[in-house]
């Protein structure tokens, strides 16, 4: 996985506007382009979703009782830059339009 984090640091984290004609330049149609988006989009919030919970653990204290519950600025810190990174929909809207995701078809079975 690339970094992510580095590369969405000036990305506007807002919805906006786009021209629909600049997502099918490469696909010719609408939805091929809406389901490559899509597909990258599951896959960079699986990749962010496994780094959080990664750096969490770091921070985790087993207690045997519920009661207990520790506050770790850290974590806190930890969980508010994650939380202000933009959608990963609008991540890979912009991957997608800056020509960064290669996509391809699978060959289809010939039958003779």
């Amino acid at each position: 996985m690339s970094d992510i984090k580095s590369k969405v640091q000036g990305l506007e984290p807002n919805l906006q506007a786009r021209n629909i004609h600049s997502f099918v330049k490469d696909t010719d149609n609408i939805y091929e382009s809406l389901s490559i988006i899509s597909l990258r989009a599951k896959q960079i919030a699986v990749d962010l979703k496994v780094e959080l919970h990664s750096k969490l653990e770091e921070f985790a204290v087993s207690s045997e009782t519920i009661e207990e519950i520790h506050e770790n600025k850290e974590q806190i810190e930890i969980s508010k830059f994650y939380e202000r990174l933009p959608n990963p929909v609008l991540i890979a809207s912009d991957e997608y339009l800056k020509g960064e995701i290669h996509h391809r078809y699978k060959d289809e079975k010939k039958t003779f």
